[in-house]
């Protein structure tokens, strides 16, 4: 199944998404000097961000199944057929995965994303992981309420009767889920969904409800967890799982 189109091209939505994504990782290091990767170009605006902020003593690629790129600056791209990654092992300081998981296919394919995320990251590295969230009130890539809650069998027919194509072709996580793959392949991850969700309504949201309700007290937003429509991960690798990842050849 083509799982592709899902790119968003809107330049100032995506220049938003790469600073809170620059600013979540720079919490935990520097990305001046860095060598990054971003899976899932989709614009390109993301990659050419960090491109910024690596410097010039640092480097960025960008893979894809598709070059939808409107923005090419700064950064190497090379087109890939699926998740697995044309780079030896420990090549990148920083890997980045905004909303690319849900749209690799099932379960052994998030797997295969996962895995070699961790493969080409080096040892001292860390990792960026945003998805949507299964219950997660409107479904992000339809905008249909509840489409991620049905049964899969519905999914289809209720995209068709709201004319928003023919299939549904996305596999959203639930949290529980997405921790038990993060275990399963040898992460070790932080919930950074509070910190990307508090940068949101400095940055995107204008509306004051809305702000109010991002920057409420963290016992306040856990109570609603359950249904944050994105789940924001930092990951690092467990020692004990680097001899495990293989190159999927």
């Amino acid at each position: 199944m083509d799982r592709s189109g899902y790119e968003s091209l809107d330049v100032t939505s995506r220049r938003l998404k790469a600073r809170k994504i620059a600013s979540i990782l720079q919490a935990g290091r520097t990305l001046d000097g860095s060598k990054i990767l971003d899976v899932g170009a989709g614009s390109g605006v993301i990659a050419s961000l960090l491109a910024q902020e690596a410097g010039p003593k640092g480097e960025v690629w960008a893979v894809d199944v598709r070059d939808t790129r409107i923005v090419s600056e700064g950064f190497r791209f090379l087109q890939v057929a699926d998740a697995r990654l044309p780079f030896e092992n420990d090549a990148f300081d920083v890997v980045v995965s905004n909303h690319v998981i849900e749209h690799v296919g099932g379960e052994r394919e998030q797997v295969l994303h996962l895995t070699e995320m961790m493969r080409v990251l080096r040892p001292e590295g860390i990792s960026y992981l945003a998805t949507p969230n299964r219950w997660g009130v409107v479904e992000p890539h339809f905008h249909l309420p509840f489409l991620s809650w049905i049964p899969r069998r519905l999914r289809d027919p209720y995209v068709r009767l709201a004319h928003r194509g023919t299939a549904y072709d996305c596999d959203l996580l639930t949290k529980k889920e997405l921790q038990a793959l993060l275990r399963a392949v040898g992460w070790v991850y932080k919930d950074a969904t509070l910190d990307a969700m508090r940068l949101m309504a400095k940055w995107e949201t204008h509306n004051p409800l809305v702000r109010q309700l991002l920057t409420s007290p963290p016992w306040f937003i856990r109570t609603f967890s359950s249904i944050i429509p994105t789940m924001t991960f930092i990951l690092t690798p467990d020692s004990r799982a680097r001899s495990a990842p293989q190159r999927f050849d």
